[in-house]
């Protein structure tokens, strides 16, 4: 049965999303309650793999909403976010009506309309989730074209005309800060940095995240991942990768975190080449053993 919305409290959401399987502490809760009762967008900065995606994926599961993701990267540009013309298609009806009067006027209908998340996400309105994750990816030209849609929720299709949502959907953007984004979307959206957790926090994500998990291990695990995030490494590990690592000690079944054990399943927590040498020279640092 879906939770209620919009929560009732701070705390009646924490408990809900800790019911979902995430563990959310009073800062991120708090940000994500107003969000949700205002019906703002929330904006989630932070280091990669600490929660901001799961976020998006457990709120939807909680209000059974569909995800609509929109996954940006360099170049992305509107057309690819919103929607595009099927143009095979269009073709073979054109073939099909033998050039016949009209058959230009049908072509440019939702028939022939290949939606894109924004576009989904517009006509699906509080039915679903969107997630615009790593916005710090895009452009600039791709970023002043999103405060458009934040700002109206609705969209333009020349064609057929305006496309207004009915409602609000649930808005969750994420950057992993590799350039600052500008000041005018971050107005449009409530703001929340999440660092990584404290080291009880995560004892507790691991041990809800993989049950049968010992908590003698579970604290081994993060305490060796809290000591490689004190090295100088290029890419520290988040809170997926201790979930992977603790994990992983499982399917091998290690009781411990001695060297050799580190050094077999290191990859599930590291993985970039360089970092990888750097811990191979401290892999006594890490090991519990030390």
């Amino acid at each position: 049965m879906p939770s209620p919305f919009p929560p009732v409290s701070v705390e009646a959401l924490t408990g809900d999303l800790r019911g979902a399987g995430y563990l959310a502490d009073r800062g991120l809760a708090t940000a994500s309650h107003i969000a949700l009762t205002l019906g703002r967008p929330l904006l989630l900065e932070g280091e990669v793999g600490v929660g901001k995606t799961e976020l998006a994926k457990t709120l939807a599961a909680m209000y059974d909403r569909e995800l609509i993701r929109l996954q940006c990267y360099e170049g992305i540009d509107a057309g690819q976010a919103l929607y595009e013309w099927d143009y095979a298609r269009q073709l073979l009806k054109v073939r099909a009506s033998d050039g016949g009067d009209g058959a230009i006027d049908h072509l440019f209908t939702d028939e022939f309309l290949v939606e894109r998340p924004l576009l989904q996400a517009v006509r699906a309105g509080d039915r679903c989730v969107l997630l615009i994750d790593e916005i710090d990816r895009a452009d600039d030209e791709f970023e002043a074209f999103l405060l458009e849609v934040l700002s109206d929720f609705q969209v333009t299709v020349p064609e057929i005309g305006t496309i207004a949502a009915s409602s609000k959907p649930i808005v969750i953007l994420t950057s992993n800060r590799t350039r600052e984004l500008h000041d005018a979307l971050k107005r449009r959206c409530l703001y929340h940095w999440i660092g990584f957790p404290a080291r009880e926090r995560e004892i507790d994500i691991v041990m809800s995240r993989i049950p049968g998990v010992a908590a003698a291990m579970a604290e081994r695990v993060v305490d060796a991942v809290n000591r490689l995030r004190d090295m100088d490494l290029a890419k520290p590990p988040g809170v997926a990768e201790t979930i992977d690592w603790a994990e992983s000690l499982r399917v091998v079944g290690a009781d411990s975190l001695d060297e050799q054990v580190v050094m077999d399943t290191i990859g599930a927590v590291v993985k970039d080449r360089d970092d990888l040498e750097v811990v191979g020279d401290m892999i006594g640092h890490v090991s519990s053993g030390s």
